[in-house]
């Protein structure tokens, strides 16, 4: 019987020895990541909406730290947005830069169909345009309605911004779902003043059809007499439009 009782007493003694390390693991309460399910942790998910906002208030400095951190470079908010079309929209160039850097995507679109690199050319972010176009920007993408960031680019007079889209390469024919050419707009939607004087220049250089009609089978000519538009007329008759 005493000796029952000793081996009993070595027993618990060995089980209160044995190493924590040993034991059961403790519970966090965060599930542990899944090798390969390229799943966020929720500590990084929860960047997310920081660096969303730190890119609209153009925070450069935070922007990198929440990069640094982890924070997913493409998030969207309920909007579709991303931290680089946030950026884009209020021209914060260095928040950009730091985006496109850490592998932004210019090209991932918004529910209204804005890309950063299409709001770029419709708001005539001149040096976000160049940057998205050196990190990938897919020239023939096009908006809401159907437009690629030339024409309004070209119907808004952004000079500088028409002639690096220009430049790049973005078809100059191309008719949007209006029925439209950069060169129509740039006559429809404008005074026909210095700026779209200077893109029309620009597009006649480039090659465009001058002669490629609206969907009522007006062209940029006859809409620029329509309009009272003498010099954009002029420039438009030397060129060769009919």
């Amino acid at each position: 019987m005493l000796m029952i009782k000793l081996w009993s007493l070595l027993a618990v003694a060995a089980s209160l020895s044995t190493p924590l390390e040993a034991s059961t693991p403790v519970r966090t309460g965060v599930p542990d990541a899944q090798p390969g399910s390229g799943a966020l942790s929720p500590d990084v998910k929860a960047l997310g909406p920081l660096l969303l906002q730190a890119a609209r208030e153009g925070d450069a400095v935070k922007v990198r730290q929440l990069l640094g951190r982890g924070a997913e470079v493409d998030v969207q908010d309920g909007q579709g947005n991303t931290p680089l079309l946030l950026a884009t929209a209020a021209n914060h160039i260095e928040v950009a830069r730091s985006l496109l850097l850490h592998g932004a995507s210019p090209n991932l679109k918004n529910q209204m169909q804005d890309s950063a690199y299409l709001l770029a050319g419709a708001q005539g972010r001149l040096e976000i345009v160049r940057m998205t176009l050196s990190y990938g920007a897919d020239l023939k993408s096009t908006n809401r309605y159907g437009g690629t960031a030339l024409i309004p680019a070209c119907e808004r007079g952004h000079v500088e911004t028409a002639l690096a889209l220009i430049k790049a390469g973005v078809d100059v024919n191309h008719v949007n779902r209006l029925g439209w050419t950069c060169l129509v707009e740039a006559v429809v939607l404008s005074d026909g003043g210095p700026r779209h004087q200077a893109i029309i220049k620009a597009l006649i250089e480039a090659g465009a059809d001058l002669n490629l009609a609206d969907k009522d089978g007006v062209t940029a000519l006859a809409h620029a007499r329509q309009r009272g538009q003498k010099a954009v007329a002029q420039l438009l008759q030397a060129a060769g439009a009919k």
